[in-house]
This record gives structure tokens, sequence and C-alpha cells, in this order.
């Protein structure tokens, strides 16, 4: 059988400028958004890691300091209030987001009248100015006037929580807030997950004589897996990462009640110019965030049997 040979096109060759014309259109698409990338990302993170070895303060040339910022990191109570805080914060935000989002989820996805407006009411939140989110609640919250205190009077509680104004309610309420705010947007990605379950399980399981709870457990709950875990993951990552909401809310107090790893590192750099000391918690952080994600992705892919 006779082989044949084929020649690479080519210098100048049509075919040889159709491929570059191609490749150029490509790179056309993707230069934009790798630029940003690049820009506002890449850029940041690589000085952020070179400047956890330094000292400086902005106005002074940069001074190599090796690991002194990590030995002092761990020397600096500031750091160990706000790695518990966040911890804190991340333990109750995670499942209860989760769990709220769930079920809304589940709630609003079937032929209802005026579905869609709950739908839309219920995601509403996630797209409000988080100032206006985190004024509105900290005026429902004021323990002399609030409403929520009001009600607890009204039902007999004598001595109700300071909320925001107290060191032992103030990180609950930023979760309450938190969780209300972001169940919306999960809800979405849940109800996405939903619409992808074919009915017939439903239908054979009710056939089988299967109720709400075991229809719950035994399909849905198995078939949302990879949408559960995309919850999760983005969810972690968000919560280990929170900053806005506690400084508009709190700023980290009463005290240093709600002080979190992301408020300490812009407290650090922007606010006492230390911006080696800054970087160095933030690269503390990103790999605690890196470290829980992977323990989640390694967990899944056990769970899915890969």
């Amino acid at each position: 059988m006779a082989h044949v040979i084929t020649r690479p096109a080519p210098e100048g060759s049509p075919r040889r400028r159709r491929a570059w014309r191609g490749v150029l259109v490509g790179w056309s698409f993707i230069l934009p958004n790798f630029l940003g990338f690049a820009l506002f990302t890449l850029v940041p993170m690589v000085a952020a890691l070179a400047l956890a070895f330094l000292k400086w303060d902005s106005y002074n040339t940069p001074e190599w300091v090796g690991l002194d910022n990590f030995r002092r990191l761990l020397r600096d109570e500031n750091f160990f209030v706000a790695l518990r805080n966040t911890l804190y914060y991340a333990a109750g935000h995670i499942p209860l987001t989760l769990a709220a989002a769930l079920g809304l989820a589940i709630a609003l996805d079937r032929k209802l009248r005026g579905v869609h407006f709950f739908r839309t009411a219920a995601f509403f939140p996630y797209i409000t100015s988080l100032v206006a989110v985190a004024v509105v609640w900290n005026m429902l919250f004021n323990p002399t006037a609030g409403p929520v205190n009001q009600v607890l009077h009204a039902l007999g509680v004598d001595d109700p929580p300071r909320w925001v104004a107290g060191t032992d309610w103030a990180m609950p309420a930023v979760i309450v807030t938190s969780v209300w705010r972001d169940m919306g947007y999960y809800m979405v990605l849940f109800l996405a997950g939903l619409q992808t379950i074919p009915k017939e399980y439903y239908e054979a399981a009710r056939v089988d004589g299967a109720n709400s709870w075991h229809r719950f457990r035994r399909i849905t709950l198995p078939c949302l897996r990879p949408t559960t875990f995309f919850v999760l993951v983005m969810l972690t990552i968000q919560s280990f990462k929170v900053l806005d909401l506690i400084v508009v809310m709190t700023d980290g107090g009463p005290g240093r009640s709600t002080l979190v790893l992301a408020q300490l590192v812009y407290r650090e750099g922007i606010t006492e110019g230390r911006f080696g000391y800054s970087s160095a918690i933030a690269l503390v952080l990103f790999v605690i965030v890196l470290t829980v994600t992977v323990v989640q992705f390694r967990l899944n892919e056990r769970r899915s049997g890969r």
C-alpha cells in the first residue's frame, strides 16, 4: 500500500495564512480578558507573595526581612482573634446559607401562581446595595428601638440580646444578615440543579410507596451532589474572605468580636501602612482557603468513587 507523505504548507501559502488568521482571531477574543486577569489579579498576587518577605511602608525602600513577618504573625494576638472569628463566621454562614438556599429552591420548584415573583423576591437581596442591607439590618437589630427586640419583648423576653452592640451577639447578627443576603443567589443554583432531575424518578418512587422524606433523601440529594459541591466550595471561599459586610455593620467591633482575617489584612496594609506584614497575613489566608478547598475536592472525589 502506498503511503502519502503530506508536506507542511509553504510560507505564504493560502492554507498557512488561513491558519494564522484563525490563531489571531482566537487570541483577539482571549487577550482582553487575559490582560485584565494579568493586570488586576495575577500581578497583584505575585506582588503580594513577594511583599510577604519584605518590610515596606510605601514610602521607604523595601527591605528584605525573610520570615520575620511570619514570626511576628505567630506572636500577634490580633491574628489569632481574627482567625477564630473567621472560623466562627464560616461555621455559621456556610451550613445556614446552604440549608436556606436548598429549602427555598425546593419550595419554589413547583408550578404555583406567582412563583416567579417569589423567586425574584428571594434573589433580590443579593443584588441590593450591601451598604443598604447593612444599614437596614443594623436598624432591625437596634438593641433599644429595633423591631427584632420589640418582638422578643412582646414574646416575654425581658433581657433580649444587644446584637451588634454586644460582643456576644454581634457575630450571630452578621451571620443572619449574610445568610439572608446570599441565600437567593445559591437558591438559583439549586433551582437549576433541581430542574435537571428527571421527573420519572419521583413518579417511580411514588409508585413504590416512597414518602416525601425518602424521595428527598434517595433522589433529590444524590442528584444534587454536583450542585451542592459547587455551592459548598463557593460558600467556603466567600466566608473566609468576608470583609465588606462586617466593615459596614460592625467595623470589627464591638472590641474585636467581629474582626476577621480579611479586615486585619486591610487594617495592617491600608490603615497602618505595614504592607509586608499585611501580605504575610493575606498569604496565610490564601493557604488556609486553598487547603480547605483541596480537602473538599478530595472528599468529593472519594464519595463519587473516582
